[in-house]
């Protein structure tokens, strides 16, 4: 029986804090992320939140959610990104002669991913399926991703979709889904694929991985920490102050 998940109350979401050799074994379990961008993201998109909330795994994927735990519950943890958890699961594959699949992104990464992992990861048996780029899916579109993944049954599903869309569809369609975790990791793939640059360890050990990901790519990432960094400090001042308010009085 799996031990239960150790977590502490983040701003209304249970954010993981141990260490990634405690993830569920248990078939279906979700395992998403949680940064400052898609904690406001959320707060404005009801069915994103109710994915967060229904993860069995919701990793701190941000310099402020660390710092949200540990202002709001005096709780230390440590940052654990995506491309951390793909990296240790790769790993825990190759030594078991595990499978995994990767769902999402264009055929050309997913072709540069297993290209990759055939070097790095030869033991690992892979399978991978590229959906159509559109807004919304077909109930076709779904049953066919869903029957591609549970054909192969993989030990780990990797969704790569971008946020939130990919943690929506994760929700959804979990229990559908053939494996064992299922795992919503965004820009993986393309770091992966080597098509982003992922910054070096100096900016991550530094708690300024974000600021690389701005320099690299101003347009896109612009909005996400220049617009909602700041949003999200607010809503953590006053959250902090309600905090300070309620047990005050």
């Amino acid at each position: 029986m799996n031990k239960p998940v150790p977590s502490t109350n983040c701003m209304g979401y249970p954010v993981f804090t141990g260490s990634l050799d405690l993830l569920p074994t248990l078939k279906k379990a979700l395992v998403n992320t949680i940064n400052q961008y898609s904690y406001c993201i959320a707060e404005q998109d009801a069915d994103f939140k109710k994915s967060l909330l229904a993860s069995d795994v919701l990793l701190p994927d941000g310099v402020g959610i660390v710092a949200a735990s540990q202002l709001m519950e005096g709780k230390k943890i440590s940052k654990i990104a995506g491309a951390d958890l793909h990296l240790y699961l790769l790993k825990q594959l190759d030594i078991s002669g595990g499978k995994c699949f990767y769902l999402g992104s264009s055929e050309t990464t997913l072709n540069k991913i297993k290209e990759r992992l055939a070097v790095d990861f030869p033991a690992v048996k892979v399978a991978t399926f590229s959906p159509p780029y559109k807004a919304v899916f077909s109930d076709e579109d779904n049953a066919q991703m869903i029957s591609a993944v549970n054909s192969f049954e993989p030990d780990v599903l990797f969704i790569g979709m971008t946020a939130p869309k990919q943690e929506k569809w994760a929700y959804a369609h979990r229990e559908h889904l053939d494996a064992k975790l299922i795992c919503s990791i965004g820009a993986v793939f393309d770091f992966y694929a080597g098509m982003v640059e992922r910054p070096n360890e100096r900016w991550i050990n530094l708690g300024l991985e974000w600021l690389g990901r701005l320099v690299k790519e101003p347009k896109r990432m612009w909005k996400r920490y220049l617009y909602y960094g700041p949003v999200f400090a607010y809503m953590l001042l006053k959250a902090k102050a309600e905090q300070t308010f309620t047990r005050t009085r």
